[in-house]
């Protein structure tokens, strides 16, 4: 059985729909995976562009992935970083960090697609407050094959027998899998473990996952059948303990986000080197 299938909650963030998964009232984590946002494919314009302003995170690892479009990455420790479909950026926010997504000036005026996702780990306690860090992958570095006639592509974690070199603080999981209709695959054996169909629709124990859900396996469930052509996500690894979150921050210390918040209202955190004139205000 399926310990749970969650269905997402629509959101819109600067005229963006965005399909929320994770934190939910039903699962809060899935292994160190404790936010999960699949946003677009939105068409955008001259008049219309990606600006999230710099704003903080404390005790926790950005993980940000595109299928269309392109993002520039600033952050407080002087990281510049152009992202591009297939890619893979890991900003470790450890004792504290402040950074920006913008689109490139020189895309703008064209007509384009932006689609992607935008994850948070949670650091182990005894990494919560090591120093911020930023890693860019590119496409090429991330594994990709196959597994049973399944496309694989292994983003963060070891499984199948295949290793990314994709920095990690703990047991952790998240690949990429294209599967046509009626072949099925064995997932790997992971502590926790979920798989979100961006497309196509699958079952589990004869159970269907569709559309834009995201379903948490049990350790019984480890077979997956494609019932269409199929886009999937697989998410997991280790469980590290209860998490606080709230609005930006993550912390296994309930006190260390009140210290940020104050933090953040005072301006006590660094500014974004080279886009130092706006932020998202403490809400």
């Amino acid at each position: 059985m399926l310990k749970h299938i969650l269905k997402p909650r629509k959101k819109n963030i600067g005229n963006f729909p965005v399909n929320r998964l994770l934190p939910s009232a039903k699962q809060k984590m899935i292994g160190p995976w404790i936010f999960f946002d699949h946003f677009g494919p939105v068409e955008l314009s001259e008049n219309k562009a990606l600006d999230i302003l710099p704003h903080p995170h404390i005790n926790l690892v950005t993980v940000t992935y595109l299928f269309d479009g392109e993002i520039v990455h600033r952050d407080s420790i002087g990281s510049f970083q152009t992202i591009k479909p297939g890619d893979l950026n890991l900003m470790v926010a450890g004792k504290g960090i402040t950074h920006s997504e913008r689109e490139p000036l020189e895309i703008r005026k064209n007509k384009r697609l932006m689609h992607g996702l935008q994850f948070w780990l949670a650091l182990p306690n005894e990494f919560e407050e090591i120093e911020p860090a930023f890693f860019h992958y590119s496409k090429e570095n991330l594994p990709t094959f196959e597994v049973n006639d399944a496309q694989i592509k292994l983003i963060i974690g070891t499984a199948w027998n295949k290793s990314s070199p994709v920095k990690t603080y703990c047991d952790t999981l998240f690949a990429k899998i294209n599967i046509l209709k009626g072949n099925s695959l064995t997932l790997p054996n992971e502590e926790e473990i979920g798989i979100y169909v961006l497309s196509g629709e699958i079952v589990i124990n004869q159970e269907k996952v569709t559309q834009h859900s995201l379903g948490i396996l049990d350790k019984e469930s480890t077979h997956i059948l494609a019932s269409t052509d199929c886009d999937l996500l697989l998410i997991g690894g280790e469980n590290i303990g209860k998490r606080f979150i709230e609005w930006n921050f993550v912390s296994g210390r309930s006190e260390r986000i009140s210290q940020a918040k104050d933090d953040w209202k005072a301006q006590r955190f660094n500014k974004v080197i080279g886009d130092e004139g706006e932020f998202i205000p403490l809400p």
